[in-house]
Parts: C-alpha cells; sequence; structure tokens
C-alpha cells in the first residue's frame, strides 16, 4: 500500500470516486429481532409519551435480556462510532467484563462529502469528537425517533464553524444528520437514552471520515483535510474506550 502514493493523480482520484459511489449504495440488510414499529403516518399522529410507551412494550423486553446476557445491562454506559466512507454505526457498552461492541449498524443515509462540517447549510455531516446528553433527547422527532449530538463543539467554534440540529435519527433521510431506519433507531434510542437516564453525563460520539488507517490515510495525503483526519487518530485508535464513560469527550 506504500505505493498507493506514488499512483498518478487521475487514478488516486478515481479509487477515491469508486471508494464514494460505493458508500451511497443501499446499506446492507439488517432485521432487528424486534415487532416492527407502527408505519410512519400512524407514529407522527402519536405523542412523545404514547411512542415511548410503544418502544417500553413491543422493544425493550427482548432488548433488555439480551443486554444482560452479554454483561451489559441497560443503563450501562454507552460509546457511539461513525464512519462516513463505509456507512457504519457502531455501538459500544461498558460490560462488567470491560468495554465491548454490542452492534453494528448500517447507517441508512448521510449528506454531503468527507470532511468536517464548516457553516450553516452545507449539508455536510460533522466530523470529530461530540457527545449526547439527556436533554439531546427528541421522542417527538418529526424522523420517528432522534437525538442532537451537541455540534458545534468548542474546537468547532474556535475555528468558526457554524450549524446547528445536527443528529442521529430515524426516517433514513439526511441533510447533514445520520439516518437510520426506524427499526434500528428504536433500539439505538433506548440504550442511549437508559445510559443517559442510569447517570451517564454524556454518551460521547465519535464521527470520522472512514476507519483511520495508514492505508487509507495514506490516499487521502491530497486532501486539505489530511492534517485534521491525523488529528483523529488518537481518537479512533483508543479502543477499547479508556475514558471514563461519565467523562466528556466533545471538548465543550
Amino acid at each position: 500500500m506504500k505505493g498507493m502514493r506514488r499512483l498518478p493523480a487521475l487514478a488516486v482520484l478515481l479509487i477515491l470516486a469508486a471508494v464514494l459511489w460505493w458508500r451511497r449504495m443501499p446499506a446492507e440488510t439488517m432485521q432487528p429481532p424486534y415487532p416492527a414499529p407502527p408505519a410512519a403516518e400512524i407514529w407522527r399522529t402519536w405523542s412523545p409519551d404514547r411512542r415511548l410507551a410503544d418502544l417500553r412494550t413491543r422493544v425493550q423486553p427482548l432488548l433488555t435480556e439480551t443486554l444482560a446476557a452479554l454483561g451489559a445491562p441497560l443503563g450501562s454506559p454507552v460509546l457511539l462510532r461513525a464512519f462516513k466512507e463505509s456507512g457504519e454505526l457502531e455501538l459500544w457498552l461498558a460490560a462488567i467484563d470491560g468495554w465491548r461492541l454490542f452492534r453494528t449498524y448500517p447507517v441508512a443515509a448521510w449528506s454531503g462529502d468527507l470532511g468536517p462540517k464548516q457553516r450553516e447549510g452545507d449539508r455536510q455531516v460533522p466530523e470529530g469528537a461530540y457527545g449526547i446528553t439527556v436533554a439531546a433527547l427528541n421522542p417527538a422527532s418529526s424522523y420517528h425517533l432522534s437525538f442532537n449530538i451537541g455540534y458545534p463543539n468548542a474546537e468547532d467554534r474556535r475555528l468558526g464553524r457554524t450549524g446547528s440540529f445536527i443528529m442521529i435519527h430515524g426516517a433514513a433521510v439526511s441533510i447533514g444528520c445520520l439516518a437510520m431506519t426506524d427499526p434500528w433507531m428504536e433500539e439505538i434510542y433506548l440504550i442511549v437514552e437508559a445510559a443517559l437516564r442510569a447517570g451517564q453525563a454524556e454518551v460521547p460520539v465519535h464521527l470520522f471520515p472512514f476507519r483511520l488507517s495508514e492505508e487509507r490515510l495514506g490516499l487521502a495525503v491530497d486532501s486539505p483535510w489530511i492534517d485534521f483526519w491525523r488529528s483523529l487518530r488518537p481518537l479512533h485508535d483508543d479502543l477499547p474506550p479508556h475514558q471514563s464513560p461519565s467523562t466528556s469527550t466533545s471538548s465543550r
């Protein structure tokens, strides 16, 4: 892979174009083990309390059993990591034997290109360290369920980046957010909500352009964002997570 740096510029551009085209393909089909949610036109008429009551009846019992069997009961601390290029969202849990990857979800939609969000309306998904607080939970979302990831963080503000209301949500459509299918968003929402209600001050959300291997970074040496992406490498490589589950990593 070291020789990739010596490829003609056109060849590198073709490789990157192929990767970006691939990430826009339909996500891998994964079916949650829960009864399907109500149709969107019905869900939209329900109050937040009714939506949550439905989740606790339809999804939570089996989810509770599944997590307990893994040694990470519902309410355990959580970490989310997302990779834009491959369209993946990882959910990590602090189990009794240490942090472990619970599930890797297919991201149903994301907008923009590789690189951080810089301004309101650029449709970019941010990159960096963010965090979800209990105040960010939104069971009344027009996109099934959602939570705000806390963009902009302190570093974004220092750099003059603007924007607001960047979410992880359902409904599988995106204008700067990470969109999931409704059934998977229900599972993610319940796990994140339970962690926050159980005392986790903030659920970290780490957003990356791609998996930051030296080989993949080598393909991006001509990008204006290469130094920024290399600065994310320590955060990317901190696995299993070493930070305290209650400690914010979003540099607010």
